[in-house]
């Protein structure tokens, strides 16, 4: 059997890089980690042609996953994710759309405010960067306000597997459980960094998936599937 693929999508604000304790933590694994380009060129290397794809998102990240759908997927996971950011009618567990509003029209006038105000919320001790892109991240926030991708989760088929912070102060715990309602969540008492904060925790699940999830089957989800 044709061993999986890990493609690694990060959240608002981040790299590539992000990702780079998870990856050691999943040490005997193949990983590709996409740069959606918040801190200069957008990075996203094609997965390796015949390998079934686990498409792990975090935060933004599995949101952006679910618009786009790049690639096709076999199995999806979210860390800190969500299908859904802002509160709506039908979604009244989101972040209230003036918080959001807000932060975009802040933006418009101190991008590096923002993005360090928001970054030290996520809990990064030295936000401080110096190659910041404040169109992509512009597009990013609005992309936060306005992207709902529950419908397109349904057609797809849920996430097999989602991990969240019971501490997350960006995606708070009514915001998962609605996101992922009827789905079993994997809690941990860390933050909104699960990658960061608990590497080796979210490799022993992603491992368990790895290991335990492919039978051959043909890719049902992502680009490609109808």
């Amino acid at each position: 059997m044709v061993s999986p693929v890990f493609l690694l999508v990060h959240g608002w604000g981040f790299d590539a890089s992000f990702w780079t304790p998870l990856r050691d933590a999943l040490a005997g694994t193949d990983s590709i980690a996409w740069d959606l380009g918040f801190h200069g060129s957008l990075s996203c290397p094609p997965p390796p042609a015949g390998r079934p794809v686990i498409a792990v998102g975090h935060s933004y990240g599995l949101l952006w996953l679910l618009e786009k759908r790049p690639v096709a997927w076999q199995s999806l996971v979210s860390i800190n994710g969500f299908p859904r950011f802002a509160a709506g009618g039908d979604f009244p567990e989101g972040v209230p759309p003036r918080l959001l509003d807000r932060m975009i029209a802040r933006f418009g006038e101190a991008p590096e405010a923002v993005y360090r105000d928001f970054m030290i919320r996520c809990g990064v001790a030295d936000p401080s960067r110096a190659d910041l892109d404040p169109k992509a991240l512009a597009d990013g926030l609005n992309a936060l306000r306005h992207w709902d991708a529950r419908s397109r989760m349904a057609d797809l088929g849920p996430a097999d597997l989602v991990l969240a912070g019971r501490a997350d102060p960006i995606v708070p715990e009514g915001l998962t459980k609605a996101g992922f309602s009827g789905q079993d969540i994997f809690w941990h008492e860390s933050g909104h960094l699960l990658p960061l904060e608990a590497p080796e925790w979210c490799a022993a699940r992603l491992r368990r998936l790895h290991g335990g999830l492919f039978g051959g089957e043909p890719a049902r989800h992502g680009a490609g599937w109808n």
